[in-house]
């Protein structure tokens, strides 16, 4: 048994909770950065996944994944506003 399999054993705690949460608003703030200003949303998403991951290791899958979903929002967003002719920030 590694050590990491024990690290989720027992009741969750309020940094889980949050993490959760912060992964969670990181999805949300990509998927608006589809639509305005990708430039300014995704950083402030990315960080807030970045510390969600390092918060509980209990939620890091789904911070991981708001990190890849920031970066493919960053790339679609960007496009998107370049070819529309709209401001990047």
């Amino acid at each position: 048994m590694s050590t990491d399999e024990g690290a989720f054993e027992g009741r969750w705690t309020a940094a889980d909770t949050v993490a959760g949460f912060l992964s969670t608003l990181s999805i949300f703030a990509s998927a608006l950065a589809l639509a305005y200003r990708p430039v300014r949303i995704v950083p402030f998403a990315v960080v807030l996944a970045l510390i969600a991951s390092r918060m509980s290791a209990r939620n890091s899958r789904i911070a991981g994944y708001a990190v890849a979903f920031a970066v493919v929002c960053w790339t679609v967003g960007m496009t998107i506003a370049v070819v529309t002719e709209n401001p990047l920030y």
